[in-house]
């Protein structure tokens, strides 16, 4: 995990609605909390983490539950949070393996920032044709701290 590399003290936690990867994160990784679920359904208390991240998460959220999804974040976090998705200026719903509603594309850094009591601190985009061996597939991300 990357995040013992960079950060070997700090606690973990999770948030997985898939069941194979929660239970290959949770048998592999030293986690504090962990939850296999959708992050609506989570029950971490607020103001708990320095710093919630997600990467390739809201991308696979229905628009209609973005807003939602986000304030669940937000109030998760004590100070930061890191957001990495796919960017497009304008919503957009792209078919993702053959089935439709599964993928959306958008501004995910302006919804964040126009919805929530935030800065930005930085921004940054991940190219696939660098960063492919590391997992990431043009990710562009943004890191906003609460004010």
């Amino acid at each position: 995990m990357f995040l013992d590399e960079v950060l070997p003290a700090a606690s973990k936690s999770i948030i997985e609605i898939g069941v194979p990867a929660y239970d290959f994160v949770t048998t592999h990784y030293k986690l504090d909390k962990t939850f296999n679920g959708s992050i609506l359904d989570s029950t971490f208390a607020c103001n708990i983490f320095d710093l919630v991240y997600t990467i390739g998460v809201l991308i696979h959220i229905h628009p209609d539950d973005l807003l939602a999804n986000m304030q669940k974040m937000y109030s998760f976090s004590r100070r930061y949070i890191l957001i990495g998705e796919y960017f497009n200026r304008t919503p957009v719903m792209i078919e993702y393996q053959g089935e439709k509603n599964k993928l959306f594309k958008r501004d995910f850094g302006k919804m964040f920032l126009e919805n929530f009591d935030v800065a930005l601190v930085d921004y940054g985009f991940l190219w696939g044709h660098i960063y492919d061996c590391a997992g990431f597939d043009d990710i562009t991300w943004w890191l906003f701290v609460k004010k």
